[in-house]
């Protein structure tokens, strides 16, 4: 028999794709092989959330009752009025990079320096939206006990209002000294001391009988469940620690697991988005410069444009799963 002799325009027609495998050049290819690898770890991290959220789904936290926080509105509730507005400034930011990519196949130098500019700026604002959030969230706003089981108690007037820890407690004449490696026992240390110690809230809310206790268990109706008077001064009987905002420890708003969650998956995000950040600062830079003026391609910009195209649809899953189901 004899032997099959390929010549090089059959094997270009038959690859027919060149250096650019997909029509695609190899840049913006492995930029897709990243945007997929990282959609899959973020995929993992909302599974686990989700999984967590329906384990413990009669004590996790409301959101509309965590995230009530609006710049220069102090003690007003704007349940997801802020976040829903740094999800639109990222959305928005996501349109401005759509029209700088098309100036750029356009090669319209100036279209694609505004674009890419009021891109940056909208990541920023979030950014410093996302920074501000996490500081309020940490910090938190009414306090909280828990018991020695590790069940949580918030107050409540007899409306069902929220009431602070700083607008009953009462000081005592008590000396609080802060656990630290030195002093504790198999040098144990602990966080910050709390406003107001344990016995200071129970002294309080004896002074108001017009307070309640309520659990973090949510009800069928999804309402946290407020104790009798009775109950609760039985409750608080089983305080331990004054908790006083999130950290990855305690958490005033309900489970542990959500306050670890958050900082983990939306600071995940966050590190995304500011990374995003800098490298169109830097491929605004080379528009400036005129660096794909003289390549006579744009590419760069449709390559990062992908990047922050992802960026912005993976918040849209996470402002889905975390504050709006």
């Amino acid at each position: 028999m004899g032997a099959t002799v390929t010549t090089a325009n059959s094997e270009e027609k038959t690859w027919g794709g060149g250096n650019e495998p997909m029509g695609a050049s190899y840049g913006k290819l492995m930029m897709w092989f990243f945007i997929v690898s990282d959609a899959l770890t973020f995929s993992g991290f909302l599974a686990a959330y989700g999984f967590s959220r329906f384990k413990f789904i009669e004590t996790w936290p409301l959101a509309d009752e965590v995230f009530t926080h609006f710049p220069f509105m102090h003690g007003v509730s704007a349940p997801m009025y802020y976040v829903a507005l740094m999800t639109f400034i990222l959305i928005f930011s996501s349109v401005t990079m759509v029209l700088a990519v098309d100036a750029g196949h356009q090669l319209n130098k100036k279209k694609v320096t505004i674009y890419m500019f009021l891109t940056i700026i909208g990541g920023l604002i979030f950014v410093g939206s996302q920074a501000w959030e996490w500081k309020n969230f940490i910090k938190g706003e009414y306090g909280a006990i828990e018991t020695k089981g590790g069940s949580l108690l918030q107050f409540v007037d007899k409306e069902g209002h929220r009431v602070a820890l700083a607008d009953f407690a009462t000081t005592l004449p008590e000396e609080r000294e802060q656990l630290t490696r030195s002093k504790g026992r198999w040098f144990m240390e602990e966080a910050t001391l709390p406003t107001y110690s344990v016995a200071e809230v129970q002294a309080g809310f004896e002074a108001h009988p017009d307070l309640l206790i309520r659990t973090e268990t949510i009800t069928k109706e999804k309402k946290k469940t407020v104790l009798s008077r009775e109950e609760s001064v039985a409750r608080l009987k089983d305080a331990a620690v004054v908790v006083e905002g999130a950290n990855l420890i305690r958490n005033e708003y309900g489970n542990k697991l959500f306050a670890d969650f958050f900082f983990f998956i939306t600071g995940f995000h966050g590190f995304h988005v500011f990374s995003g950040v800098i490298i169109n600062i830097i491929i605004f830079f080379n528009v400036l410069l005129g660096t794909y003026d003289k390549r006579k391609s744009y590419e760069m910009v449709e390559k990062v444009g992908l990047y922050w195209h992802f960026v912005d649809l993976v918040w849209v899953f996470v402002f889905t799963v975390f504050y709006l189901v």
